[in-house]
C-alpha cells in the first residue's frame, strides 16, 4: 500500500474499525447468535481488527495471526468468518479512503484498489494458512486419540484381558486392533484375551477375516483368544456367509467368555452362602485350584 494511503488508514483507524464492526455485526451468522454471546463476538471482532492493523504496521508479523487463528479454532468458528471479515474490511477501507479524497479519477481509484489489495491479500493468505494448518494439527491429534480409544485392551485380572470393540471395523482400525492386541498380550502377560464385539453393528467377511487374523496372531505369541458378544443376528450372518470360526472359541456374552477364561487359567467361579442367616446371596469369587 502506498505510504500516503497507508497513513490515511492508520490515522483514521478508529473510524474505519467502527464502520467495519457495524458492517460485520449486520452479517452476524445464525450460528454465532445461538452459540456465542454478544460480548464474545464483539471482543473477538476487535481482536480481529487489531490483528489486521498490527500486520500492516509490522509488515508481516505472524505472532498475532497464529494466536488469533488458534483462538478461532478453539471457539469452533468457521474459516468463512476470516474471509468474510477481511472482504468487508477491504470494502470499508476503500470506501473510507475514497470519501476522504477530492480525487475521483480512474487512476486514483485504481491506485486505492491496488494499494488496499496489497495490504489485505497477504493477511488473508497468512490467516487462512495458519487457520488450516492449526486445524489439521488438531485433527491429527484427535484422530490419534480416537484411534487409541477405539481398540483398548483392558486387564481385568491376572492373565485375562478384554478388548471391547464398538463401531465399524475397517482395514485401518483392524491394523490398530492387531497391534494393540499383540502389545497388550506381552505387556500384561495375558494368557487369555476376550474380544468383545457386542458393540460392532455389522460382521461381514472382511471383519471376520480381520478378527480371525488377530486371534491367530495372539495364539502365535502364546495366548488364547475368545470371541464374545455373538448376537443371534451376527451368528446367522456368519453362517450365511460361510465364515469358518472353527479354530476361534466363541461365546454369546462377555460373562460366559470370562467364565471360560477363568477355566483356561485354572480358576473358577463358586457360590458362597452366608451361614448366619437364611438369606441366600450370590458372591462371585475367584479361587485357584
Amino acid at each position: 500500500m502506498k505510504t500516503k494511503l497507508m497513513q490515511i488508514a492508520i490515522e483514521n483507524s478508529d473510524e474505519i474499525v467502527q464502520m467495519w464492526l457495524e458492517k460485520l455485526d449486520s452479517l452476524k451468522r445464525d450460528e454465532f447468535k445461538t452459540t456465542t454471546s454478544d460480548e464474545l463476538f464483539e471482543s473477538t471482532n476487535r481482536e480481529f481488527v487489531n490483528v489486521i492493523f498490527t500486520s500492516i504496521k509490522q509488515r508481516g508479523s505472524l505472532i498475532e495471526i497464529v494466536t488469533f487463528s488458534e483462538k478461532l479454532i478453539t471457539l469452533g468458528w468457521p474459516l468463512s468468518y476470516i474471509t468474510d471479515g477481511l472482504q468487508i474490511f477491504r470494502r470499508v477501507t476503500i470506501d473510507f479512503i475514497l470519501s476522504k479524497s477530492d480525487q475521483v479519477d480512474t487512476n486514483f481509484f485504481s491506485e486505492v484498489l491496488a494499494s488496499v489489495d496489497e495490504w489485505v491479500e497477504p493477511i488473508i493468505h497468512q490467516l487462512v494458512n495458519e487457520y488450516t494448518g492449526s486445524w489439521e494439527h488438531i485433527l491429527s491429534i484427535q484422530r490419534i486419540a480416537l484411534q487409541e480409544l477405539s481398540a483398548p485392551l483392558i486387564p481385568v485380572t491376572d492373565g485375562i484381558t478384554i478388548m471391547p470393540l464398538i463401531g465399524t471395523i475397517d482395514t485401518e482400525r483392524a491394523k490398530l486392533i492387531m497391534e494393540n492386541l499383540l502389545e497388550g498380550v506381552i505387556k500384561h502377560n495375558s494368557e487369555v484375551v476376550l474380544i468383545d464385539i457386542t458393540g460392532v453393528p455389522v460382521v461381514d467377511t472382511m471383519v471376520a477375516h480381520h478378527i480371525i487374523q488377530a486371534a491367530e496372531a495372539v495364539r502365535l505369541v502364546g495366548a488364547n483368544c475368545i470371541l464374545v458378544g455373538i448376537r443371534p443376528e451376527i451368528a446367522q450372518t456368519i453362517v450365511n456367509l460361510g465364515i469358518d470360526l472353527t479354530n476361534l472359541p466363541t461365546k454369546s456374552s462377555l460373562k460366559k467368555g470370562f467364565i471360560s477364561a477363568l477355566e483356561i487359567t485354572n480358576r473358577k467361579v463358586i457360590n458362597l452362602k452366608p451361614k448366619e442367616d437364611g438369606i441366600e446371596e450370590m458372591i462371585n469369587a475367584l479361587q485357584g485350584e
